[in-house]
């Protein structure tokens, strides 16, 4: 799972479920081409007299794989649209597959309701393949079909119970730690370590278990428990970044990223405006236009260039830079809502004054609201 924070994912449209389409991306094709490969030998094994029917026979089974995968991620979509989230897009990837979903969940409880659904999915899958695979002789097709999906879908329903993002169980125990201390994004650190912990951990696995048995380490197993450390070591640092970022985010206010301003009328001298600088104790001004709105802040740079003895005769309006019409903000708004307000208003001038009550309180720099998210 995840949240929508990118273009929507290139791929066939192949279906709608929970008011979202259902997307096969390219790379799916590359995953069941190497699927198919891999599982080619265990089918001729089993059935040596299908020739080349074999690949056939795999390619059925990476079908069945990605079925699971589906169901898995409309499990996910379906419960978190009952659960008032919107769902942007089901997709099917090189890796499994995920689910976007335009904003995080509300509450902890959603949260960890959402993820584990798709677990349980997979679970409730294994059973009915091997409930199927009773009913049929073991040593056919249609026995190592059913027993293949019932062993695929109980390893992706218990693997994904791992307590470690990007896995599902991360998700389950970000929720925990979310509801136990009150912090979303605190449970995004935890869970996103502890994923970094499962990563490394696949990978000591492939390494540690031949020498401990005693056998010769397969290069094989190796890269492939590598490649896959790398995508979970991958979503897991992506998950520290975001609580990182999120807790940021959160804490952002006027006041911790604006410079505190005052203001003066536009027709004052640039003395007029120190002793108004000097009076409010603040380091910049605003230049009021007649109908009240700001319209230039004093250029500080250039206010420094002007002597002295010249400051009382110079307008303030020959050394202040123009605010355009627009470029202000509410001066209450905080976290999420302050930044994309600051990000529309600076398309068209990297500073805006912020306003509280009529008042200006201050003005805010887009590239210190940056630097303090980057911080």
């Amino acid at each position: 799972m995840n949240n929508r924070q990118r273009p929507r994912t290139q791929g066939w449209v192949i279906g709608r479920a929970a008011g979202a389409p259902i997307i096969l991306t390219p790379s799916w094709l590359l995953a069941a081409a190497v699927l198919t490969f891999l599982f080619a030998p265990t089918v001729q094994l089993r059935a040596p007299h299908l020739g080349v029917f074999t690949y056939v026979v795999a390619f059925v089974f990476v079908v069945l794989l990605f079925a699971s995968v589906l169901v898995h991620e409309l499990a996910h979509g379906i419960v978190a649209r009952a659960r008032g989230q919107h769902v942007e897009e089901f997709a099917i990837t090189l890796w499994g597959g995920h689910t976007a979903f335009s904003a995080a969940a509300a509450t902890p409880a959603t949260s960890a309701l959402v993820a584990v659904v798709g677990p349980v999915a997979n679970l409730v899958l294994a059973l009915g393949f091997w409930i199927g695979a009773q009913s049929v002789p073991s040593a056919g097709v249609p026995g190592l079909l059913l027993y293949a999906g019932a062993f695929a879908n109980g390893f992706v329903g218990l693997f994904n119970l791992v307590p470690g993002l990007p896995l599902d169980g991360g998700q389950i125990l970000q929720a925990a730690v979310w509801k136990v201390t009150g912090d979303r994004h605190k449970g995004l650190v935890v869970a996103g370590w502890v994923g970094r912990v499962v990563a490394a951990g696949v990978v000591v696995w492939a390494l540690a278990v031949p020498i401990v048995r005693g056998y010769p380490i397969d290069l094989f197993t190796v890269v492939w428990a590598a490649l896959i450390g790398a995508f979970l070591w991958s979503g897991a640092s992506g998950a520290v970044t975001s609580g990182r970022t999120g807790r940021s985010l959160e804490q952002l206010t006027v006041a911790s990223v604006g410079r505190p301003a005052t203001s003066v009328p536009a027709h004052v001298t640039l003395a007029d405006a120190d002793r108004a600088r000097g009076q409010a104790r603040v380091d910049e001004v605003v230049l009021m236009s007649p109908d009240g709105r700001p319209a230039a802040y004093v250029d500080r740079a250039a206010a420094a260039a002007v002597p002295p003895e010249q400051r009382a005769h110079t307008p303030v309006t020959a050394v202040a830079a123009v605010i355009p019409v627009g470029a202000v903000i509410d001066a209450r708004l905080q976290g999420a809502e302050l930044v994309q307000a600051v990000g529309a208003v600076t398309r068209t001038s990297g500073v805006v004054a912020a306003v509280l009550d009529g008042q200006v309180t201050a003005l805010v720099v887009a590239a210190d609201v940056i630097h303090a998210l980057r911080s």
